[in-house]
């Protein structure tokens, strides 16, 4: 009978799990709110402190930068090589990990040490959000993280809403120079780019993120060229392109510089790159009358 009395109380421990599906489709729980946070990618991060757990954030990677707090951030390695003896000295409850850019086995041997791995890799607009929702729940945040979440899904509407009616523009964004790489549309950043009223001279590839030669984009010719570089101010991706005055988007003046921080993290921060993408084409579009003329 004594074991009978105590099963409401294992039903109602259970009932106050924390529970979430993460990137690779697993039930991720906690029996307690996450107190202290691992982010193991710059995005992770800022994910981390959209959701309102930004001090509960103790360990982090290189170039985990945005926003400014994140700098005094414990940090436990790169993304692509963590410095386990480190993180696991952080006595993390919640490690936040990236399909993608984390080394799997180390992730795996931090799950087989029995801590709380749970996977991001949001690559759309909506998955952003819930992203952020997600990690509020874990931390308890929910009504910060919701509240963020909803303004992301209201303004990106309102930006697309603002260029449904666009005129087509053909661009082709840099991820890297040496391999040359672009994105497909399924990439976040080739959803921007439509968003904007652009396509991707590229958007039909199959991988993601697709190697080029030069040969490939002087044969698509692109009406604008979009690149970042290997920091914030770091323009000379674009300088290179001048070498080709045969190019429409070099003919035209349409050689964009957008930080690559604002448009290649899948964080709230996509919004202000987003903005400056659509300008970017819009000033293309205005600049068609100028050459016509």
């Amino acid at each position: 009978m004594a074991g009978l009395a105590l099963l409401p109380l294992a039903a109602a421990q259970a009932q106050d799990e924390i529970c979430a599906v993460d990137a690779l489709d697993r039930e991720v729980c906690l029996e307690r709110p996450a107190s202290r946070i691992a982010a193991l990618s710059p995005g992770a991060t800022e994910l981390a402190f959209a959701s309102g757990a930004g001090e509960r954030v103790v360990a982090a990677v290189e170039y985990s930068d945005y926003p400014p707090e994140a700098l005094k951030i414990p940090r436990v390695g790169s993304h692509n090589r963590l410095d386990l003896e480190r993180l696991l000295a952080l006595t993390p409850d919640l490690v936040i990990g990236w399909v993608t850019g984390n080394p799997a086995e180390q992730l795996e041997r931090l799950e087989a040490l029995g801590m709380a791995v749970f996977y991001i890799e949001p690559r759309t607009f909506d998955e952003i959000s819930a992203t952020i929702e997600q990690l509020a729940r874990f931390a308890d945040t929910r009504e910060v993280g919701e509240a963020e979440a909803e303004r992301f899904r209201r303004e990106m509407a309102t930006l697309a809403e603002r260029h449904a009616q666009a005129e087509p523009v053909s661009v082709f964004y840099q991820v890297w120079d040496q391999p040359l790489m672009t994105i497909n549309d399924r990439h976040w950043i080739g959803q921007v780019i439509a968003l904007c009223g652009g396509t991707n001279v590229f958007g039909e590839l199959e991988r993601l993120a697709p190697r080029l030669d030069e040969e490939a984009l002087l044969a698509a010719n692109p009406e604008v060229i979009l690149a970042g570089g290997r920091g914030e101010a770091n323009r000379d991706w674009l300088a290179h392109w001048r070498a080709y005055p045969s190019l429409t988007a070099v003919a035209q003046d349409n050689l964009f510089f957008v930080p690559p921080s604002l448009i290649q993290r899948p964080t709230p921060r996509l919004l202000e790159g987003t903005g400056v993408v659509c300008e970017r084409l819009d000033q293309a579009r205005a600049r068609r009358g100028e050459h016509q003329q």
